[in-house]
């Protein structure tokens, strides 16, 4: 970033120390009420908090946040608010996009909730930026509640990375507003990779991944890639990785998915593409569904109540690995079927080879952490 750039922003260093261990949420709230429409900086080193900071929607009084790429927002150790650390216009909701200082933004960094906290929430606002930002053990990672304009909180939340709690509780991202745009977005280590509860969002390359853990044992089948409540949503390129159910569609109003994929590289459980909950009237167009076994009762399309006007053109999956044939009603074109070996078979063989130097790599970095954790002290 430009030094000269940086010199006019306020400086968070210059009024809070980091690296200390000790809450500073006070300190910190403290420069945002004072500094109103100014873009605030925070420079590498840890911030711990123990309570959530708010920032005003309301435009005389709004700020936008830039974090450099190691500066970190944790949550405290003794966390018990319910709240997200970091909530955006909270402190004044205000319907406003033609004001200066109703357009504010949340860039780079990183959010720590230290496995007890929610991380991000934008409430109140409109037109809020996030960018560039790496979420890390959030029980809930990025929640747009509803909006001040009519429901619509019109958002636009691109270049995250985002790692959960591995807990049932974990969501990804929850969207309860309308008119957001989600892209390219990695999510990982959650029970619910994306929960929307309201229509009218755009997704786009979002890849949210399950990982088995022994805390979820036995609960892997509520287990959900997209889970789209409301439907009237768009999806381009997901790619739902791992999730017992990659896509749960919403029982009456329809929404797109164009190009997506639901993938399984392990696992011998029932594995379904996509769930309509009630009535099938969804589109889905060029979607890709890969299995990891044919021995359980596997679904492309999972159907709960017949008599739905839903279309699924041209999709690419291997029939014989679908025992549930719902699909069949509904398909527009051919099936691009490929052959009786998966790709998964090929991946595993890979992951084989792979997993000792990865076990290798992972000793290596922690032996690193704890020799630089020593110099430290």
């Amino acid at each position: 970033m430009d030094i000269q750039k940086i010199k006019t922003y306020i400086i968070m260093t210059d009024y809070v120390e980091p690296n200390t261990g000790k809450d500073v949420s006070d300190a910190i709230q403290k420069v945002i009420d004072e500094n109103p429409n100014r873009t605030i900086y925070f420079p590498d080193g840890e911030y711990v908090l123990a309570k959530p900071i708010k920032t005003s929607a309301y435009p005389i009084d709004s700020v936008s946040f830039e974090l450099a790429n190691y500066a970190v927002l944790k949550a405290s150790d003794d966390w018990s608010d319910d709240e997200a650390m970091v909530r955006i216009g909270a402190a004044e909701p205000h319907n406003d996009i033609t004001t200066v200082g109703s357009n504010y933004c949340f860039k780079g960094g990183v959010i720590d909730g230290n496995g007890k906290a929610k991380a991000l929430a934008l409430e109140g606002c409109r037109e809020v930026l996030v960018s560039i930002v790496s979420i890390k053990h959030a029980k809930v990672g990025i929640h747009i509640k509803k909006g001040v304009n009519n429901g619509s909180s019109d958002s636009d939340v691109r270049d995250v990375n985002i790692v959960g709690t591995d807990t049932e509780d974990s969501i990804g991202v929850l969207v309860e507003g309308a008119d957001n745009t989600l892209t390219n977005m990695r999510i990982s280590s959650v029970y619910t990779g994306v929960k929307l509860t309201r229509g009218g969002n755009f997704l786009r390359n979002i890849h949210p991944l399950y990982i088995y853990v022994p805390a979820l044992e036995g609960k892997y089948e509520g287990s959900v890639g997209f889970d789209d409540v409301a439907g009237g949503n768009w999806f381009d390129m997901c790619y739902s990785d791992q999730f017992a159910t990659g896509f749960a569609m919403a029982p009456k109003t329809p929404s797109i998915y164009n190009n997506c994929f639901v993938f399984w590289y392990e696992g011998d459980h029932v594995q379904t593409g996509f769930h309509a909950r009630g009535k099938f009237m969804s589109s889905i167009k060029g979607g890709r569904v890969c299995f990891s076994t044919y021995e359980t009762e596997n679904a492309v399309l999972k159907v709960d109540e017949e008599g739905g006007t839903g279309v699924i053109e041209f999709p690419a999956f291997n029939p014989e690995w679908s025992q549930d044939k719902s699909y069949e009603q509904y398909l527009h074109g051919k099936v691009n079927a490929y052959s009786k070996k998966p790709l998964t078979e090929v991946h595993y063989e890979m992951w084989k080879i792979r997993a000792p130097e990865e076990a290798r790599r992972a000793a290596d970095l922690e032996r690193r952490r704890a020799e630089r954790k020593n110099k430290v002290q």
